[in-house]
């Protein structure tokens, strides 16, 4: 489902506060009547993005995460400006591991137009993208289909990558703490996360700056085992924690820089 001019407009609000945003408010701010933005709220309330409170919305929590086609939604022009940094880096003829997530998806739809690379993924979303592309050596593994995040996960699909040596994985982070600690929301993102890692010559991580703070509870792996990071507005936090670890941070708004 796409949102609507309004509904994007309702979603910025809400993230530039932070809090909790009233019915009256918004109806106030976009002028519009009060039973309109009810409509609003409702319909992205059923898509995830918000959380009905008592008046008005908020943020949902950042404890569980959301499913694919709603998470696809959220920051998609920030995601897109990633990914194209990821593919103006990519050297010729190389290979990849393309992770779980929709940033990830967003690297397979930059790709699409290019030839002689061997992708495997466990992402069913960017496998879809890249099967039009004959020129593509595509390998996509098997594994537990997970329906809400579109992927496979599991020792059958960790199994798979390791038959692999790859030049660039490229994977996605569900959350990225003070410590330099890459979090994952279960132990089978975690394990696929290191798979790649082990199984790769280097470590390229893709993370809009919604990822720095977030909480997910399971520990993949530390900072310092990653090469790059591709954000589109790091933090000063982020980029004195990445100069810690000796990462190259390459934004979308900046100069790359170590």
């Amino acid at each position: 489902m796409s949102l609507s001019t309004r509904q994007k407009q309702i979603l910025q609000q809400l993230q530039q506060s932070q809090g909790v945003l009233t019915s009256g408010h918004l109806a106030q701010h976009l002028a519009v009547s009060v039973q309109t933005i009810r409509k609003d709220m409702n319909d992205l309330n059923e898509l995830g993005l918000v959380k009905r409170v008592h008046g008005g919305i908020c943020l949902p929590t950042q404890n569980d995460n959301l499913s694919f086609s709603n998470r696809d939604l959220q920051h998609s022009a920030q995601k897109q400006a990633i990914a194209q940094r990821v593919v103006d880096c990519l050297p010729e003829q190389t290979s990849i591991f393309l992770g779980i997530g929709t940033t990830p998806k967003y690297v397979a739809q930059a790709l699409l137009d290019h030839s002689g690379l061997t992708v495997v993924t466990n992402n069913i979303n960017a496998a879809l993208v890249l099967s039009h592309n004959p020129n593509i050596a595509l390998h996509l593994a098997g594994g537990a289909v997970r329906h809400s995040d579109q992927d496979t996960v599991g020792e059958v699909t960790t199994d798979f990558y390791r038959q692999f040596n790859i030049k660039i994985g490229v994977f996605g982070v569900g959350g990225l703490n003070e410590r330099g600690e890459l979090l994952d929301f279960t132990p089978e993102e975690a394990a696929l996360s290191r798979t790649i890692i082990s199984q790769s010559e280097q470590c390229w991580l893709v993370a809009d700056h919604t990822k720095y703070g977030r909480y997910a509870p399971v520990v993949s792996a530390t900072l310092n085992v990653i090469d790059c990071l591709f954000i589109d507005k790091p933090s000063i936090a982020l980029q004195q924690l990445c100069q810690s670890h000796r990462v190259e941070l390459i934004s979308t708004t900046e100069r790359s820089y170590e």
